[in-house]
């Protein structure tokens, strides 16, 4: 859930999280001799990536971890959007996918007003698919926003989603190709929004606000460029971005005991400013996502 946006700001330097983003040239396959011991599951566990930094990055700390384990992996990074992995993660093409909670029962059920991380969760079980399930949620958190520029906010007197409905009518929104289906429906319903255009900006949308090619979008508490571009991201006072913790979605059929126990131990110990760390790596530093991935798991006991 959206706070304030000075804590989002302050606090973070990575990439968006829950839309597309700049996919990284990661995709491998990786094996290990034995597989995982435990009840249940395949000899190989399969993990996916949406096509973002920072979700590549989750996998692949999920992957060198399992590996680490004695399971049998193999990568299919930067695959795409929601849309296309639920249905994979589903069918059992992909085995494990690191989630945003909250986005993804924001998908499930658009109409969903659960915005903590325990209600979210409990709503989340009952609406999956019955392949499906979620493990452990991390503290880690990477939220959706709707950012504006300085000059924006100052003209328009904006500080909350809620002061927009004055003005959106003459605003061009911009965010990922899937935003418009997601949320415009809540946005006219919660907060009486109804935007004059809907643009998919992708991974420029900062940058898009920044030249005014957009007045609002859907930029990502974590995005460095609200910083670097001197951005505002406004205030949801009415938990339309609810939680977004994340968080292993797995087939069932596909995970045994050794999986689950290594995921949920990762996500015991992976925070917001971990993960901000890391992501700071990847997108400022430029550092390799699996050698950053590898840093983590050994500083954390996990490697």
């Amino acid at each position: 859930m959206i706070t304030t946006a000075a804590v989002a700001l302050t606090a973070v330097f990575t990439l968006g999280a829950c839309g597309g983003g700049d996919p990284l040239d990661t995709t491998s396959s990786a094996s290990a001799a034995p597989s995982a011991s435990g009840s249940g599951g395949a000899s190989k566990v399969v993990i996916g990536s949406a096509n973002f930094p920072e979700n590549v990055l989750l996998a692949s700390i999920y992957s060198q971890a399992l590996t680490a384990k004695g399971v049998q992996v193999e990568e299919k990074f930067n695959i795409g959007s929601r849309e296309v992995l639920y249905d994979q993660v589903k069918s059992g093409a992909l085995t494990v996918l690191p989630e945003y909670n909250g986005g993804l029962l924001s998908f499930l059920d658009p109409k969903s007003t659960a915005a903590s991380t325990d209600d979210v969760n409990a709503e989340l079980k009952s609406k999956l698919a019955a392949e499906l399930e979620i493990l452990d949620s991390s503290p880690a958190q990477d939220n959706d926003s709707l950012t504006v520029s300085k000059d924006t906010a100052t003209k328009n007197n904006l500080t909350t989603i809620e002061d927009l409905a004055k003005v959106a009518k003459d605003f061009v929104v911009g965010g990922p190709p899937e935003f418009k289906k997601r949320r415009e429906a809540q946005f006219k319903d919660v907060y009486g929004i109804t935007f004059k255009e809907w643009k998919p900006t992708d991974t420029t949308t900062a940058d898009a606000i920044k030249s005014d090619a957009v007045q609002v979008g859907n930029v990502f508490t974590t995005d460095p460029k609200i910083l670097i571009n001197g951005l505002v991201s406004l205030q949801d006072p009415k938990n339309v971005f609810s939680a977004q913790n994340v968080t292993p979605l797995v087939n069932k059929a596909g995970a045994n005991d050794t999986v689950r126990t290594t995921l949920n131990a990762i996500s015991a110990k992976l925070d917001t400013n971990a993960l901000v760390d890391l992501m700071k790596r990847v997108a400022v530093d430029k550092d390799d996502p699996p050698a950053v991935a590898k840093d983590w798991l050994t500083q954390n006991g996990l490697a």
